[in-house]
């Protein structure tokens, strides 16, 4: 987790003195069921938690008693991502705001690791390898096949018909590499050209969408993305000059005890789970 913050201030000394002109929200959505069951939930479509709605509910709070006024929000086509940009617009007595939905934005395909539990993992393959399967920016887990038994729930699923890709070129597995590659032309090509017509952007994603999205923006290396965790619910405010580089450090809002409770908790997903 400090190495989060290193990271943070690496960055902030690369962006010297710019003057911001735009600002952009990022936020992993709510718990999920399957966060909270600490299984690789990925592709499969899982609601939020009774957590992930008071947290969806809590985000959309703050956002409003700080004044702020959204004009678009970004989701994947999962329920969960949905769902938390729902519920943060209903806080914010917004719900006219439109919400546009993209697979592109879509968790990473975990591919065979799907609905497995991460503490199991750990203990039978070590949490340093979960860690790598987890964090690493380029290792892709085994694919999904036909024998999986999420396979058909997912690649049967009607949402996946309106991509913009076949559905037989839909992936069975990703690195966050390929997450970066398969989100980057969207945010060039659909998100920045709203941020650039003055409007204020929420992108509601998933930890491995917005951690490929912070990477980008913030110029973190391939070793720095390993030790970056984020938190679910938690909105990050990123504040962009003229050119998309970013003029500050992110800023996680809200109360910071808590959030850094809520980052060791990510955490410790991946690691063998103690008995007493």
């Amino acid at each position: 987790m400090m190495f989060f913050h290193l990271c943070v201030q690496a960055a902030a000394a690369r962006q010297s003195f710019r003057m911001s002109k735009y600002k952009v929200f990022v936020m992993r959505h709510g718990e999920g069921a399957w966060t909270k069951e600490n299984r690789f939930c990925s592709w499969v479509d899982q609601r939020l938690s009774e957590d992930g709605v008071k947290e969806a509910l809590a985000c959309g709070h703050l956002l409003k008693e700080a004044g702020y006024q959204l004009d678009v929000v970004f989701t994947s086509l999962l329920s969960r991502s949905i769902h938390t940009a729902w519920l943060l617009l209903e806080a914010m007595g917004q719900e006219w705001v439109p919400v546009v939905r993209t697979w592109r934005l879509n968790e990473r395909h975990y591919g065979a690791l799907i609905g497995l539990n991460r503490a199991e993992m750990a203990l039978n393959h070590g949490e340093e390898q979960v860690k790598q399967w987890r964090r690493s920016y380029d290792l892709t887990p085994p694919p999904i096949d036909e024998s999986h038994p999420y396979f058909l729930e997912i690649y049967n699923d009607r949402r996946y018909s309106t991509c913009d890709v076949s559905k037989e070129f839909l992936p069975k597995s990703e690195s966050l590499k390929d997450v970066l590659e398969r989100l980057q032309p969207y945010w060039d090509g659909t998100i920045v050209p709203e941020i650039k017509r003055g409007k204020l952007v929420l992108i509601s994603g998933h930890g491995n969408s917005c951690r490929a999205l912070l990477k980008h923006l913030e110029g973190l290396s391939d070793a720095d993305i390993v030790d970056v965790t984020l938190p679910t619910g938690t909105p990050i405010l990123i504040e962009l000059d003229e050119n998309f580089r970013p003029t500050k450090p992110m800023q996680l809002l809200g109360d910071q005890k808590a959030i850094q409770a809520a980052i060791r908790k990510v955490e410790d997903q991946g690691k063998v789970k103690q008995t007493a």
